[in-house]
């Protein structure tokens, strides 16, 4: 049973111990918190027995062997940076980090750390429907892949909160936490491409800014040798469309690129297929079976192998994430060492 730690006690940490209690591999032992009182409130119904309101203390007395990372998105670099100093097994939450300088010195101090591994929670491409589904479109695309149009699109209630400029405005609708629709929902849509159709030669970003400074929304153009992909995503209207991706004749059609539940092949005669997996009902659920897999044989070749796949997805999609934002002007502090 691997022993878990948590930073970060909010709604999608609620699912992530769902998740981990499904699998049946993991027990949470100490929660961090800003607040001891927090700390406790939230671990106790979960069964944690140690609670930390000092990070340091967390790291170095806390009795767990995977942390899992759920703070805004500009903390994250240095808490991870104290996880590997401290040789844990880490989950971040996506997107792991601001920017490919932190992401370089993060791998540099992996390799410092040889007993430390590190992963982004990319809840979809570790379920089986979705890895059916890459198998499917990897057929397609002997026969000339035309692209795809890719659509992650939710109202966000914490938006409201800003239209009432009600302030402080929430971490996500923020430049000082790396806020903003590409940071969130938009680095499905990124992923979803990566894992579809490699990394584009070139890419161009249109937001539609906030009030607060982020992108509420908006349209990216990823660019490939003789296609295109087109990116919609935003926290501040609902879209209901579908995600599609193009061979000659024939499409494939997701319901949803990170929460999928069904994905339909067309054929060139436009006949419906609707492919055929087992889906868990808790989405992260695959994933923390996956990690398990991989902190329990850390040193297992296939585990290995794995582990690097996700990990140069992960940077792959850093990269992908920062030249969008180059594309568009769009700058936050922690982007400060790149400049």
């Amino acid at each position: 049973m691997l022993k878990l730690g948590i930073i970060g006690t909010h709604i999608i940490t609620d699912q992530m111990l769902d998740a981990a209690k499904t699998t049946g591999k993991y027990q949470l032992t100490a929660v961090y918190s800003r607040t001891m009182a927090r700390a406790k409130e939230y671990g106790r119904p979960y069964g944690a027995t140690e609670y930390y309101d000092d990070l340091h203390k967390f790291f170095e007395d806390g009795d767990f062997d995977v942390v899992y990372i759920a703070s805004p998105n500009s903390i994250h670099y240095q808490q991870v940076r104290l996880a590997i100093e401290n040789d844990k097994f880490i989950i971040v939450e996506k997107p792991a980090f601001v920017n490919p300088s932190q992401f370089e010195a993060i791998e540099s101090l992996l390799a410092a750390h040889p007993k430390a591994r590190l992963v982004e929670a990319a809840r979809h491409i570790h379920t089986p429907l979705y890895k059916q589904a890459l198998a499917k479109f990897n057929e397609m695309k002997k026969n000339h892949c035309q692209g795809g149009t890719i659509t992650v699109m939710k109202y966000s209630s914490r938006y409201d909160k800003v239209l009432a400029d009600d302030k402080p405005y929430p971490n996500i609708f923020t430049l000082k936490f790396a806020g903003g629709a590409l940071m969130d929902l938009g680095v499905y849509a990124v992923y979803g491409a990566v894992t579809l159709f490699g990394q584009p030669a070139s890419v161009l970003y249109f937001p539609t800014l906030a009030k607060t400074g982020v992108d509420a929304k908006g349209v990216a153009l990823l660019n490939y040798k003789d296609f295109s992909v087109t990116l919609n995503f935003g926290k501040t209207a609902n879209s209901h469309l579908d995600s599609e991706v193009y061979g000659l004749k024939d499409t494939l059609v997701f319901d949803s690129i990170f929460d999928t539940k069904k994905v339909t092949y067309y054929d060139a005669n436009k006949q419906a297929h609707v492919l055929d997996a087992p889906v868990a009902k808790n989405s992260m659920t695959d994933e923390m079976n996956d990690f398990a897999d991989l902190f329990n044989n850390p040193e297992d070749e296939e585990e290995v192998k794995k582990y690097q796949h996700w990990l140069d997805l992960a940077r792959t999609v850093n990269s992908v994430m920062y030249s969008l934002r180059q594309s568009a002007d769009l700058k936050f502090p922690a982007d400060k060492d790149e400049e």
